[in-house]
């Protein structure tokens, strides 16, 4: 695949644009099959497969003018929830500095960024995925008004996924609706590790309508940030045996999702949970991410699920926060449990109802 590095990218400071503004929504993902450690730049060991959310979202608004003089430095004013944020500044910052090959106009403008959340960050609900896309879809709509070279939606998307992915590696499966895969796989052609390929029109109807109710256990930043989890993933004795896997998994859980096999979905859904924080106990150093709650919560799914037979599921991914999945027919008996038997489990009983949904909207 190309670099998309485009050197002719560059304002006319002879009839410069007028100040304006770019805005995203972009939501969250939940992986089913977990991407765990990287290569290269950003690069998968594994292929894994998210469904796109609706309720847990980054909201990001790019205000831009040209600089008054010629400096080469990146020039970002930076706010989340209102307020400037020093260590988000210094991450876009850095972000926009390496992608400057690809955008380099973004050296001849004032950049001010002002985002929020739908949900807490940095809490293993796949913030970096929503906050990532979102910005990587705001300059691919930089680019295109500026330069008119996105001309339909395929390669806009491609390029967002690509420039996403370079922020956030799950975050370029957040561009595409309903369900996506990111990484190469012979079951699925047109696979890709530089970026993700849509799902929806692969979907059976029942998923393309699936819950996740996202119980938040822990509001509390992560102990270990995902972008350390993946690096001792380097030294993990079972790093090799757990790629295998994955791969294979993505294989049945890719037949599940054209099939509407939803028993087989919910198993791999919760073996790969469980895998993922396997890995992390027995990285180098170890650790644990896991709450009492987190494994109260996942008791409480599978009894419920015996004492019923109703196809309820969990999963979870890099933090303590339980994701609860199920067919959206089944909606008004589950969310009534969850209301009863799983919000008090929450930090101050705060839950998403969410779903998976349409991906990113321009606002």
């Amino acid at each position: 695949m190309a670099t998309y590095e485009n050197p002719r990218l560059v304002l006319n400071s002879a009839s410069p644009p007028e100040p304006g503004r770019v805005a995203w929504r972009s939501p969250s993902n939940i992986a089913i099959v977990k991407y765990w450690g990287k290569r290269g730049i950003q690069l998968p060991q594994n292929p894994s497969l998210s469904f796109t959310l609706t309720a847990a979202y980054t909201d990001m608004a790019l205000e831009y003018a040209l600089k008054e003089r010629p400096d080469p430095e990146i020039d970002l004013k930076f706010f989340f929830e209102g307020q400037p944020n020093e260590t988000f500044h210094r991450k876009v910052a850095a972000f926009l500095e390496s992608v400057t090959p690809i955008f380099p106009f973004l050296r001849q403008i004032t950049i001010v960024i002002r985002t929020s959340n739908s949900f807490p960050h940095s809490t293993g609900i796949a913030s970096s995925a929503s906050s990532m896309s979102a910005l990587a879809l705001c300059l691919c709509s930089l680019e295109h008004r500026f330069f008119q070279t996105l001309p339909n939606d395929a390669e806009f998307e491609r390029k967002a996924s690509y420039v996403a992915r370079l922020g956030s590696g799950s975050a370029c499966r957040s561009i595409y609706p309903y369900a996506a895969l990111w990484g190469l796989t012979p079951a699925l052609p047109g696979s890709s590790d530089e970026c993700a390929v849509p799902l929806d029109a692969q979907l059976h109807p029942i998923f393309r309508a699936f819950r996740d109710d996202v119980l938040v256990v822990s509001a509390a930043e992560k102990a270990v940030s995902s972008r350390a989890g993946h690096a001792l993933m380097e030294g993990n004795p079972f790093a090799e045996t757990r790629y295998a896997q994955a791969r294979s998994r993505t294989v049945r859980l890719l037949e599940a999702l054209r099939s509407g096999d939803v028993e087989t979905f919910g198993q791999i859904a919760e073996e790969e949970a469980l895998a993922l924080h396997a890995l992390m106990m027995c990285s180098q150093p170890p650790y644990l991410l896991l709450q009492p709650n987190t494994v109260a919560v996942m008791h409480r799914v599978r009894a419920f699920r015996q004492e019923t037979r109703l196809p309820v599921y969990f999963t979870l991914d890099a933090g303590p926060n339980v994701h609860v999945l199920y067919p959206a027919q089944h909606e008004e008996v589950v969310r009534s449990w969850v209301e009863s038997a799983l919000k008090p489990l929450c930090e101050n009983g705060f839950y998403l109802a969410d779903r998976a949904g349409e991906g990113p909207e321009e606002l």
